[in-house]
């Protein structure tokens, strides 16, 4: 009977340790998906650097150079840039000092 006691406990401690992380990663980068607005800046799967233009349902239309805008899937977005601007200060801790 031990054994078995000691299995399931491995068994939770690993799904504790695994699966939960990920699922927490998940829905973060689905609310940041849910969450882009026109103006922002952002990264798609494939790396390209675009500028959202239009946000409707599921869709985007996003500029990838000066009067190229195309349209893609919300869910191929991987991140949100940062943008630094002459409003936001520099956040390179390297070029303090």
């Amino acid at each position: 009977m031990a054994p078995i006691i000691i299995l399931v406990a491995v068994g939770v401690v690993a799904w504790m340790l695994l699966a939960v992380p990920v699922r927490r990663r998940q829905r973060q980068h689905a609310a940041m998906q849910e969450a882009i607005e026109v103006g922002d800046e952002i990264i798609t799967a494939g790396g390209i650097h675009a500028v959202v233009r239009e946000a409707a349902g599921g869709e985007l239309r996003v500029e990838i150079a000066p009067g190229t805008v195309v349209t893609l899937d919300r869910r191929a977005v991987a991140a949100v840039a940062v943008m630094e601007g002459p409003d936001e200060p520099d956040r390179n801790p390297a070029a303090e000092g």
